[in-house]
């Protein structure tokens, strides 16, 4: 990746936790911030549009760009389900002169902190506890029991990750973690 002077900001946490609501308020307060399209192999879901919610690829088609080493990050988090980032999206951000915004799952957080180092702040959006984490992917009605009880499976194993981001939001108040939020991000892309 060429040299530029963007910074990356990235959000992670388990599914449910509120990442996505944070990221979305952080995008209305600084405008200097461009959120990440990221790719998927899953289909949309309710609304998503593709190239505004995600990149909505094929399992093949993400495959072969794997292959031509077009993510800066991806993973397959379930199988024949992947989410990467593009490296073409960065570019085109960081031309614009912004700095970039992800919501990213932990592991592809982690992934970006270790690719761009002090370029990039990591933070994990902490949920209260499993227990409501579980309260919110029900009241999102959008997955089934099964997917429900895979992503709580998963939220358990993610959260053992947490210390390893730069900065931890507890989100059991939404507007104070929407306030800390802007708090890190104002200092980071500022600084």
């Amino acid at each position: 990746m060429n040299p530029v002077s963007g910074k990356l900001v990235i959000f992670s946490a388990p599914s449910g936790a509120g990442k996505t609501t944070i990221v979305h308020y952080l995008l209305e307060v600084f405008p200097q911030l461009e959120f990440s399209v990221s790719a998927t192999s899953r289909a949309a879901r309710g609304d998503e549009q593709n190239g505004v919610d995600y990149y909505f690829l094929s399992a093949d088609e993400f495959r072969k760009r794997i292959a031509a080493n077009e993510f800066v990050e991806w993973e397959e988090v379930y199988p024949d389900q992947f989410y990467g980032t593009l490296r073409s999206e960065v570019e085109r951000i960081w031309r614009k002169g912004h700095h970039v915004i992800f919501d990213v799952d932990v592991k592809g957080g982690l992934s970006l902190k270790k690719q761009f180092g002090e370029k990039a702040l990591a933070v994990f959006v902490m949920p209260p506890s499993v227990e409501a984490l579980e309260t919110r992917l029900r009241a999102r009605g959008t997955d089934s029991e099964e997917k429900i009880q895979i992503r709580l499976s998963k939220a358990k194993h993610e959260l053992e990750f947490a210390t390893k981001f730069d900065k931890i939001i507890l989100n059991d108040k939404l507007e104070r973690a929407l306030k800390i939020g802007e708090q890190l991000t104002g200092d980071f892309i500022s600084a």
